[in-house]
């Protein structure tokens, strides 16, 4: 770690109030924004129950309900609301942000709308050097309790990624540097819904071979969809690829994963908190078709969330396809 910086985090759920742990743990001042006034008295008590049940939070940490006191005079803006809250957020901030304030995007998701990711829907509020992206293998449980993690952060320059990533790192909580924005975004987004695919196969009792298999085809899938959107094939073996596909599609700690779980077992889901790749899902399979990717697993999941399919007959689609070589 570099220097102390007032860092602000966006977002008082379970990352947010997790992230701004780990900030007060590098030795940063840290206040984080939250609409629920409620959630706010929490977590300045200690504690944020309704997202992370009974972990102690750092003493040190604050919040507010105030954007404005938030922002004002960070150093570091750590946006962390779910992506498709973002455009309504950029609105929010465009009066009261600084141009040269450092923004990074922690949501993993891509707009339905607009088919644009974080960092893009952001891209109006400052200069484009000073917007980054955190995305990695990480349960916010694990970093809100100090455990071992290891994160990547992406900046369109490697020097500046170098840089953010050593202000915000600590000895439990390890950032390494990139200069692929939209890779970093894609593998963050696009795992999401292939958790949803794993989750409904256990749901199902497919097996852990099948579940292996789902895995890797979807990361072959998540991969190719992500170059050919301009991302590297590098990046998309690492944390904020691979790494991730595999910590959310095997741990029932994951939304989407659970949420899977219980579309395999023709469960009501109605109840059940939304998971960030049913959004992701519909308009991440639009994107594949429109530019000319192969994606039946992430497409499936996409029909079986508009109710096109059953999970069951998406399955049986997804083996009666043509058999090929494994690289194609």
């Amino acid at each position: 770690m570099s220097s102390s910086a007032k860092i602000a985090v966006l977002g008082a759920g379970a990352w947010g109030t997790a992230l701004g742990c780990a900030m007060v743990r590098a030795g940063h001042e840290v206040l984080i924004w939250g609409r629920n006034e409620s959630v706010v008295s929490e977590i300045n008590a200690g504690r944020n129950p309704a997202y992370l049940n009974n972990i102690s939070l750092e003493k040190d940490l604050t919040a507010t309900d105030s954007l404005q006191k938030a922002v004002s005079g960070a150093r570091v803006i750590l946006l962390v609301i779910p992506a498709q809250s973002i455009s309504k957020m950029v609105g929010d901030l465009s009066a009261i942000i600084d141009n040269n304030q450092i923004i990074i995007a922690c949501a993993k998701g891509i707009e339905q709308k607009s088919g644009k990711t974080p960092a893009q829907l952001i891209s109006c509020l400052v200069n484009s050097e000073n917007i980054g992206v955190l995305s990695g293998p990480s349960f916010a449980s694990d970093v809100a309790r100090a455990l071992p993690t290891a994160l990547t952060l992406a900046f369109d320059d490697m020097a500046r990624a170098k840089k953010y990533a050593d202000l915000l790192s600590s000895d439990n909580f390890r950032i390494y540097a990139s200069n692929d924005v939209i890779g970093v975004e894609l593998g963050g987004a696009l795992k999401n819904v292939l958790a949803l695919a794993v989750g409904a196969a256990r749901g199902m009792e497919l097996g852990a071979s099948a579940e292996a298999a789902l895995i890797a085809r979807g990361f072959s899938e998540l991969r190719h969809l992500a170059v050919k959107m301009g991302g590297n094939r590098e990046t998309l073996s690492g944390l904020s690829g691979l790494g991730d596909l595999v910590l959310t599609a095997s741990s029932t700690q994951s939304r989407n994963f659970s949420y899977g779980v219980a579309l395999g077992r023709g469960e009501d889901i109605a109840g059940l908190a939304l998971a960030e790749g049913v959004h992701t899902a519909q308009i991440a399979g639009k994107l594949a078709r429109d530019i000319g990717v192969e994606a039946p697993i992430i497409q499936s999941v996409g029909d079986v969330l508009a109710g096109k399919l059953t999970a069951q007959n998406a399955v049986r689609q997804l083996l009666s396809r043509p058999l090929k070589a494994e690289n194609e």
